[in-house]
């Protein structure tokens, strides 16, 4: 990959992380309103009630994984800006360029991230 392709290339990774970052801190801003919303309305039957506190769980997990994902994005943004980004942050060796299209916010290689998977399935059992 020549250096402008490179460079490029990191542009449209960094437009996507931007415009996601920003969809997911609007969709979590507004998760966090309709949450509050909800816990000001009176409750009605029993059933209303279960379904309002399971609503809100599932809301609450959704809120858990965008936050997680947003983090993610905002490190990757600071790798791109302090110049690491595209290096895995276990063996140091660059990420594949395809699996920074399919996932740009990821800080680890294929193989690297495999056994990261494994070791945690091992862990669990």
């Amino acid at each position: 990959m020549t250096r402008s392709s490179r460079q490029t290339a990191l542009r449209n990774l960094k437009e996507v992380l931007l415009k996601r970052r920003d969809a997911l801190r609007q969709a979590l801003a507004g998760d966090l309103s309709s949450l509050k919303e909800m816990r000001g309305q009176p409750g009605g039957d029993t059933l209303d009630v279960a379904l309002d506190a399971a609503h809100d769980e599932i809301n609450s997990q959704l809120a858990e994984l965008e936050s997680r994902e947003l983090a993610r994005i905002e490190k990757a943004l600071e790798r791109m800006r302090n110049g690491t980004y595209g290096i895995c942050e276990s063996c140091g060796h660059a990420i594949e360029p395809r699996r920074l299209e399919v996932m740009p916010e990821t800080p680890f290689c294929r193989n690297c991230m495999s056994m990261k998977e494994k070791l945690a399935k091992a862990a669990a059992r």
